[in-house]
């Protein structure tokens, strides 16, 4: 501040003819005397107020006119505590107030603070910096110890209101108040080794953090990954613990932002107590860094003594927190000491921060001072000619206050400085926290924050970890697509399970939160990430079932045309005269036309397949089962014409009668399969009920109506042949063929009860497969039961075939 006011005191631009003076006193970091120095000040009280300079401390800072007995401006509020009782005090006295370090968000409100400025950025800039590095890290799950105060709770709401819909969560918030420190950070320790969030941000002051970390390395914990708030992530007391080279290696913090101030290094290596006999700190650093007590004067005893009776509280008590001994005897200097060649943190102004802060507020106040003193335009207060002026010795706070409002000039540095409302544009620094060789700590700056922009250099950055792979911090591990997230009851949203996509439904992100369905003719892939056109199905040659159904209904076909050639070749024989040949043979041939006609059933659907499929096995059903219908009355009728007065009931059933019977029988069945076909065919379709992978191609039946006309006329005429047969069954012969259609007729009609409601529920294709099977049961069915004991009987009982045999009761 004092090379501020002086700098600003030999420019020939700035407040030219006009000097400022400055008053640096210390409030110790307590608020009521920062506000009881602060009223002394602005009411005039000369007695604690000197009207040029006084010697350097740390608290708060006053440039007035010379000459005046009010200050104008007041650069303090170190805290925010202090700044918005300062504000809110002189605020009745539109006294304007810079702070240079109050960062509370609240101090932003101008109805309530509108006299309050402050060169330090609003702590909701590193809040949101914070929340844009956890998003953009995925960091999902962040654990947190805060300050139990303001500071620490905005700064965290701040930071779960940027996240929110991000999908980070808190793992823990815990806090930590300054008189309960031990425990606290006992307490907060335990938590975090506890937690699985291996990402730890810490909004506190650095004392609280450096108990923090002690506490860590007494349970080490060493592998976590610490954000820090701009409170301690420069701290040069937490990089030069040999604690924190252990707990806190790759912290990754905001920092206020640095900047260089030139000519300050001079400027502080030309100081010498001889020329500042009043300034106390400047002679306890010298006798610290030369061992020697400063050059003994009356001036020098006066001015100090004179210094400490006029402040309200005893300055001196601050020192010995500088670190400097107090020494009760030290032999004196000999004068030609000099700071030019002295190294330590007094005299690096290469990374100034909060100096910074300082020097700009200053420059503020230069600034609206010339822009008051300077004004052509400026509109007067009721009373006074618009056309003047303020005079040095006649300034209003409030007409200052209205000059701080719209402030704008550049800064030595060559940067634009302006208020918005009482906060300036934010920018920080992201420092890391680095190894070196030597095994310590060092700050490396990796990138910047300006307003809401991050820019930040990733690969410069060493992580808790050692290197630059980025830490993950993560409640559970993201749903790849395929998956979705399904939440865990009474845990946070991060916690999760992640679950496979039902079929027919996908995932084609990283942690969806739900499946969306495939289109109707799409179906999902294996992975459940994509839709898939869903194949075409249908009963095919080349498939296994395909294939047993073919070999099925072309070796009936074969044994069937067997017993043809076996009956065609032993035809005089009594066996298969006794048995009306004709219609034996007519049976064979219907017989085969049913294990053919199951092959139309086969293959890929097409308009002719599906109008021939039904017809055929209609038909052939129809005509198998009447040939049985007419051997069961030709074998009743046979044997009622052996009774007196019934000869001529077997002139009703001869051959012609038969044959007849058969094609009446048989044209029913197709008057009936060609109305159908005619008005309501089958047609090919795809099936897409069916929730599956595959499309299955059918032949749909457009009028079900006429399938089951077809099928209760071959369900009648079976009825009537099983009835017959039955009755017949009992007749004296010692080979009645009746018995073997009982058995048969069973057999078929109990395949095709069967039939319907395995038809009905069968899926897809296998629908299909239900019909052929049918057909190829039935069909061996009526094979083997009438046809195999004759063939037996021909074949391997020659003797049996003989009229006397068959005639035997």
């Amino acid at each position: 501040m004092v090379f501020a006011v002086e700098e600003i005191n030999h420019s020939p631009t700035l407040l030219p003819g006009v000097k400022l003076g400055y008053h640096i006193l210390d409030s110790c970091g307590r608020p009521p005397w920062a506000l009881q120095t602060a009223l002394s000040l602005v009411g005039g009280d000369n007695a604690s107020c000197n009207s040029t300079d006084s010697p350097d401390s740390d608290g708060e800072g006053i440039i007035e006119r010379k000459g005046a007995h009010n200050a104008p401006v007041i650069i303090g509020g170190a805290s925010s505590v202090t700044g918005q009782i300062l504000s809110r005090t002189l605020g009745p006295l539109s006294v304007p107030l810079i702070s240079y370090l109050s960062s509370c968000p609240c101090l932003s409100n101008r109805r309530r603070f509108p006299n309050f400025f402050r060169t330090m950025p609003s702590d909701i800039y590193q809040a949101r910096a914070f929340a844009q590095l956890s998003i953009r890290f995925n960091w999902t799950w962040i654990g947190a110890v805060v300050a139990n105060n303001d500071y620490g709770h905005v700064a965290i709401k701040v930071f779960q209101e940027e996240t929110q819909g991000a999908g980070v969560c808190l793992a823990f918030v815990e806090t930590l108040q300054r008189e309960n420190i031990v425990s606290d950070a006992r307490r907060a320790a335990l938590t975090i080794q506890a937690s699985t969030a291996n990402v730890i941000l810490i909004f506190t002051w650095y004392t609280d953090v450096r108990e923090l970390f002690l506490q860590l390395a007494k349970i080490n914990v060493t592998d976590r990954q610490y954000l820090a708030s701009e409170a301690w992530s420069t701290s040069g007391d937490l990089l030069q613990n040999v604690v924190s080279t252990k707990v806190a290696k790759g912290v990754f913090g905001v920092a206020i932002r640095s900047s260089a101030i030139p000519g300050l290094e001079n400027y502080i290596r030309r100081l010498h107590p001889i020329h500042r006999p009043d300034d106390e700190f400047l002679r306890e650093f010298w006798e610290a860094e030369f061992g020697c007590s400063s050059v003994a004067s009356p001036l020098f005893s006066h001015s100090y003594s004179s210094f400490k009776s006029r402040t309200p509280f005893n300055i001196s008590t601050s020192y010995p927190a500088n670190g400097f001994p107090q020494k009760a005897s030290l032999p004196l200097c000999s004068g030609t000491e000099s700071l030019e060649g002295v190294q330590n943190h007094f005299t690096d102004t290469s990374k100034l921060r909060v100096t910074y802060n300082v020097y700009l507020a200053v420059y503020a106040a230069a600034h609206a001072l010339h822009s008051l003193l300077s004004c052509p335009d400026r509109e007067g207060s009721p009373g006074n000619n618009s056309s003047t002026c303020s005079s040095p010795k006649d300034i209003k706070p409030i007409e200052l206050l209205q000059h701080f409002n719209k402030l704008n000039f550049t800064t030595p540095q060559g940067e634009m400085f302006y208020f918005q409302g009482g906060d300036i544009p934010a920018k920080y620094d992201l420092v890391n926290w680095q190894n070196t060789p030597e095994g310590s700590l060092k700050l490396v700056l990796i990138g910047r924050v300006d307003g809401f922009d991050l820019h930040l250099n990733e690969s410069a950055i060493q992580w808790s970890t050692g290197s630059n792979q980025v830490p993950t911090s993560v409640c559970s591990e993201s749903c790849p697509p395929g998956l979705r997230k399904a939440n865990r009851k009474g845990e946070p949203l991060c916690c999760f399970d992640c679950i496979q996509c039902a079929e027919g439904e996908i995932s084609n992100q990283t942690d969806s939160l739900h499946c969306e369905r495939c289109p109707y003719e799409f179906w999902s892939n294996a992975e459940r990430t994509a839709c898939i056109p869903r194949q075409l199905d249908f009963l095919s040659f080349n498939e296994t079932l395909g294939i047993t159904l073919t070999t099925a209904a072309v070796s009936g076909a074969a044994v069937t045309t067997a017993v043809f050639v076996v009956f065609l070749c032993y035809r005089q024989t009594p066996m298969v005269r006794a048995n009306n040949s004709e219609l034996s043979f007519l049976l064979l041939l219907s017989l085969k036309l049913c294990f053919l006609c199951s092959l139309v059933f086969i293959g890929r659907p097409s308009v002719w397949s599906c109008r021939f499929q039904q017809a055929a096995f209609g038909i052939s059903f129809v005509l198998c089962v009447s040939c049985l219908q007419v051997k069961t009355i030709v074998v009743l009728a046979a044997f009622r014409s052996a009774r007196p007065g019934a000869g001529a009931l077997i002139k009703w059933f001869g051959p012609g009668q038969q044959r007849g019977s058969v094609c009446f029988l048989t044209c029913v069945q197709i008057i009936i399969c060609a109305t159908w076909l005619s008005l309501s065919p089958p047609v090919p379709q795809r099936d897409l009920g069916f929730q599956g992978s595959k499309v299955t191609l059918e032949c749909a039946m457009a009028s079900v109506v006429g399938f089951s006309l077809v099928l209760g006329y071959i369900g009648l005429l079976a009825c009537t042949s099983l009835l017959l047969a039955f009755l017949a069954r009992k007749l004296p012969d010692n080979f009645n063929e009746a018995k073997l259609i009982t058995f048969s007729m069973l057999i078929f009609c109990a395949v095709w009860i069967a039939f319907v409601p395995a038809y009905i529920s069968s899926p897809g294709k296998y629908t299909v497969a239900v019909e052929i099977f049918a057909i190829l049961a039935s069909s061996y069915g009526l094979l083997l039961c009438i046809f195999a004991p004759k063939c037996f009987i021909i074949l391997l009982r020659p003797g049996k075939n003989t009229k006397k045999h068959l005639m035997a009761r």
